[in-house]
């Protein structure tokens, strides 16, 4: 009974693939080639090729023609002198050397590469999502900020104040919450301090920044203020842009 028996070829990329299996396989150096065991190594894979009908690429072929032609080049006789005397320091090697070196580190940076991209391979990357924000009034502007530039108003009030009896007025948080509208809708936004131009005691000064604050807890009133130290402005929510 005959057992059943795979043959495995292995596969090359190319001639100079195959050359430098044959280098390898047999420790050769590559700076000193036995071209005439290398050539018979090659022409035995090609012949295997054949056996297993494999089509052999025109490349193999041509490297074949080259290797046999280096070969006769080595065995035949030398030129006299005076007619050899450019090629006398030429091996005939010298350039399937260089271009099996050349080959080599191609083929060396080739195996980094593909230990990198199968690092990489292991890696998902996802580009970054747009997450909705939500801006809580006032925007940009934290409510400390807002209470010091308040501060600030009463401040430059208490120093234009003047001392006098004067009939006392009453305010309403509603009313001043209309007159704050009116002013972002007459200039599209209006300056935080300007809000509180013609408030005159500092009873109108606190209704009028209480109204401020109830705007915009109503997200009728936006407040901005573009960089640190810059001046706050009041917008109207839609009148947003």
């Amino acid at each position: 009974m005959t057992e059943n028996y795979t043959v495995k070829l292995d596969a090359f990329e190319g001639p100079m693939d195959l050359l430098m299996h044959l280098i390898e396989k047999n420790k050769i150096d590559i700076y000193d080639i036995p071209i005439a065991r290398l050539t018979e190594q090659y022409l035995e894979y090609l012949q295997c090729f054949k056996e297993f009908n494999i089509e052999i690429a025109s490349e193999f072929l041509v490297m074949a023609a080259t290797l046999l032609q280096i070969k006769s080049r080595i065995l035949l006789p030398k030129q006299p002198k005076a007619i050899a005397e450019e090629d006398d320091n030429e091996d005939p090697r010298q350039e399937l050397i260089e271009r099996l070196l050349e080959y080599r580190r191609f083929k060396e940076v080739s195996g980094i590469l593909d230990n990198l991209a199968e690092k990489q391979g292991k890696y998902f990357y996802r580009e970054a999502s747009s997450l909705p924000i939500h801006h809580l009034p006032p925007e940009n502007v934290s409510v400390n900020l807002l209470v010091e530039a308040f501060r600030m108003v009463l401040a430059a009030n208490e120093e234009i104040e003047t001392v006098g009896i004067v009939r006392r007025e009453h305010y309403s948080v509603k009313n001043k919450m209309e007159y704050i509208k009116a002013l972002i809708e007459a200039g599209g936004c209006v300056l935080f301090t300007n809000a509180f131009i013609q408030a005159g005691t500092k009873e109108e000064l606190i209704t009028t920044f209480l109204a401020l604050l109830e705007l915009m807890k109503l997200k009728t009133v936006i407040i901005r203020q573009e960089q640190s130290f810059a001046p706050i402005y009041l917008y109207a929510r839609n009148g947003e842009t």
